[in-house]
């Protein structure tokens, strides 16, 4: 994604100021924001503005399914354009787009994670994500 000047991708506890009044700052594990969105911030000292475009959550054995599920609203609500939820011990990925719209991506099917309309081209296989 940072390769071919698509945007920037963030790592794990980077922040993002997703509300203000109160100010609200959430991390993900992992975000992606368009290049778009990264140079009409410009340099950015602190947390970064809004929402990623793409959110990353990893299930943790203590998580429960309606923190999750919370989590992934809460991101689509700031803004996040897609929240993907990786579970290791189901081998699922979880893929929210809007309150609607939700698929949950097996490694069974042969299921592709697909980036359209966030980072344009990119897919990656459930199967290549757990390999």
């Amino acid at each position: 994604m940072d390769a071919n000047n698509l945007g920037r991708t963030y790592a794990a506890e980077t922040g993002f100021k997703i509300s203000s009044d109160p100010d609200t700052v959430r991390a993900p594990g992992a975000g992606f924001v368009r290049r778009e969105r990264v140079e009409k911030a410009g340099l950015v000292k602190g947390y970064g503005p809004g929402a990623p475009d793409l959110v990353v959550e990893e299930v943790s054995p203590n998580d429960t399914h309606s923190e999750v599920i919370g989590k992934s609203l809460a991101w689509l609500e700031a803004g996040s354009r897609m929240v993907m939820v990786v579970d290791p011990e189901k081998r699922t990925v979880t893929v929210y787009r809007s309150r609607d719209e939700i698929r949950v991506l097996t490694t069974e099917a042969g299921d592709t994670i697909d980036g359209a309309g966030v980072v344009p081209g990119w897919k990656l296989s459930v199967a290549e994500l757990f390999a």
